[in-house]
């Protein structure tokens, strides 16, 4: 067996397997490299514009929570306010009719003491006609002399 000639034919098949290489098999498979670093290249550009839409996001929301709470507040303070003008208008209409019972019962009472009075004042007539009646030991006509009665009760 001769070294030299098989090293030839080897350094032959190996030089025509490389080139076989270098002209079908290396061209797809770098291509499929090349492929493959532009998708995670792109895949991390994603990435990052993802990050920066989430934080801007995020900011926005914040902002908009911020402003909501803002918006509550002022809810809440204008329902405050309302609801003290609306305490305020029920105690004045409150006490507005209080003084109108109040009114009406001083009216009421009023008329009561006027009625009274003038019960009073016909029975003080008909005492001062029964007192006059036993001081002049004899009757008055009642009916003859009611104008004098009517008299007295005007004056009492």
């Amino acid at each position: 067996m001769n070294l030299n000639a098989t090293l030839l034919g080897e350094l032959i098949a190996f030089i025509v397997f490389v080139w076989f290489c270098m002209k079908y098999v290396w061209p797809p498979l770098n291509g499929a490299i090349e492929a493959r670093q532009k998708k995670i290249e792109d895949g991390l550009a994603a990435s990052d514009e993802a990050e920066k839409e989430l934080e801007r996001v995020r900011l926005e929301a914040a902002e908009q929570l911020k402003e909501a709470k803002s918006q509550a507040a002022d809810i809440i303070e204008q329902a405050k306010k309302r609801a003290a003008l609306i305490v305020d208008e029920e105690t004045t209409r409150g006490q507005q009719e209080r003084e109108k019972i109040i009114a009406q019962g001083h009216s009421e009472i009023d008329a009561e003491r006027n009625r009274v009075t003038e019960d009073l004042r016909k029975q003080v007539a008909i005492l001062a006609m029964a007192g006059a009646e036993k001081i002049l030991e004899r009757e008055i006509n009642q009916a003859a002399h009611s104008d004098i009665v009517e008299k007295l009760v005007a004056e009492l």
